[in-house]
């Protein structure tokens, strides 16, 4: 058909074809130009001859349909969508960077590489799963990173979105994926959970991290069921240098049950980027494979496991919120503010229990020097305030792994809260605010300026009177982020 027929030099919707990049198994991509437009651009046009597969077309429609709803640096930019009817085609903008395939040509790659990229493609795996779509095909190839920073998800033709139809399992129930990265219950032929996402890009850690792809790549489906049953060979079995925490971290992305992985992606990116924090259990120790009998269970418990019901995108991640709290020690009323704030967090933590709770304290520094890392006493201002802050949660009974402690040394406390808040990805920011006087009015509060500024949803806990011990929540909600 038409799609076969292309060529260097041919105009189509005004975009004039240069030069042929690059021929895949269900679609071409071809440099384009057009009068006006200087940006680079490619043209992605799918395979319509006869005897092609009818899947090509059926995920260049989805695809269609789910890129020019996505926004953002994590997406290519759509610049012209084709009329069906005519010839189907996308235009897009054409990533400066090289994708992720290329890096790995180098591997095993550093801990230190391995957290930084895996961070950023984390990342871009919140921002569009906030924005209702799962990718279902995370893989090397499919990643890209930008010469400016940020890692970009393409190729959106096996992805799912909330609030589309699901047109591939509207036409089977076989898996549908890249086999060496599918999830468990990809496997399964359930394609509505975004933490599938999480256990590919814990097939790509593990290959940046040892070389080797965890499961093979299988061939036939009895292969890659087999990843129900078969747990990966622990990464200091290949590369006994690998610090146990990031041995935690993947194993942690590659769990059989979607329960046991990290709840969202934006969690996973927090714990590659604090792998201070990071709780360590009996995976961060594994030095070889189970044995028979561990094999045995896991099996039986694939073959006998509970197809969860489906759940939205949106439901899933207001499910598994980071929720950071912002504390200050230093003030008079210090002790009735911060307790409220815990009576506030801990309603928010029974609504959602898969929360992560960020706990963080700023020390203000001078602009000449820092200040004095002793107190009067003689004692560490820095851990003091690191215990003050464990000392603060011990009473909220959290699990180990589901809570972390920071102190940060800042000159401009609300630029430190919005800087930590903006890089990890917080979905909520609770704090407290001091009484009112005239000098604070005038020059403005650290609470005001982070509602005034927060990307995500904030709230503000400020005493009723001055030397009143109760106090209550305002709503002073910045824009939401999600």
């Amino acid at each position: 058909m038409e799609s076969h027929r292309l060529h260097a030099g041919r105009v189509i919707d005004g975009f004039k074809l240069v030069e042929l990049v690059h021929t895949g198994g269900m679609a071409a991509l071809w440099s384009v130009t057009k009068p006006g437009e200087p940006r680079a651009m490619l043209m992605k046009v799918p395979f319509l001859g006869e005897g092609d597969d009818h899947s090509a077309i059926i995920g260049f429609e989805i695809e269609h349909m789910i890129l020019p709803r996505l926004s953002g640096p994590h997406v290519p930019a759509v610049i012209a969508v084709g009329d069906f009817a005519v010839l189907p085609h996308l235009v897009i903008e054409r990533l400066p960077g090289k994708s992720l395939d290329s890096r790995l040509k180098d591997a095993p790659l550093s801990p230190e590489d391995v957290c930084w990229l895996g961070a950023k493609i984390a990342t871009a795996l919140q921002d569009i799963h906030r924005q209702h779509v799962i990718h279902l095909d995370v893989k090397p190839a499919n990643i890209m990173l930008r010469d400016s920073g940020p890692a970009v998800m393409i190729d959106y033709g096996l992805s799912r979105h909330d609030e589309l139809p699901d047109l591939l399992a509207e036409e089977s129930d076989l898996p549908i994926g890249t086999s060496a990265y599918m999830a468990p219950e990809q496997v399964l032929g359930i394609r509505s959970d975004p933490r599938s996402d999480i256990f590919a890009l814990g097939v790509v850690l593990y290959e940046m991290t040892s070389g080797e792809k965890p499961f093979g790549n299988p061939s036939t489906r009895a292969g890659m069921r087999q990843r129900l049953y078969h747990e990966p060979r622990p990464l200091r079995a290949l590369q006994p240098h690998i610090a146990p925490w990031l041995q935690e971290i993947i194993l942690k992305c590659l769990e059989v049950d979607p329960d046991d992985r990290f709840q969202t992606a934006g969690q996973l990116a927090h714990a590659l980027r604090n792998p201070d924090q990071v709780v360590l259990t009996g995976r961060a120790a594994r030095v070889k494979s189970p044995g028979l009998v561990k094999r045995v269970k896991n099996w039986w418990q694939g073959q006998n496991r509970v197809i969860a019901p489906p759940m939205r995108v949106a439901d899933r991640l207001d499910k598994a919120p980071i929720i950071m709290c912002a504390l200050d020690f230093s003030v008079d009323e210090a002790d009735a503010i911060t307790d409220a704030v815990k009576r506030l967090v801990r309603r928010l933590l029974e609504t959602d229990p898969g929360a992560r709770l960020v706990c963080l304290t700023v020390l203000k520094t001078s602009l000449v020097k820092l200040d004095e890392a002793l107190d009067q006493g003689g004692r560490n201002i820095y851990l003091k305030r690191l215990v003050a802050l464990k000392e603060w949660a011990r009473s909220l009974d959290l699990l180990e792994e589901s809570v972390s402690f920071h102190v940060i040394e800042a000159v401009d406390p609300a630029q430190a809260i919005l800087d930590y808040a903006s890089f990890n990805g917080v979905d909520h920011i609770v704090m407290g605010a001091r009484g009112h006087s005239t000098l604070r009015r005038y020059l403005g509060s650290v609470s005001s300026r982070v509602v005034a500024e927060a990307s995500c949803s904030v709230t503000v806990v400020r005493l009723t009177h001055a030397h009143d011990q109760s106090a209550e929540p305002r709503d002073q909600d910045a824009p939401s982020g999600g």
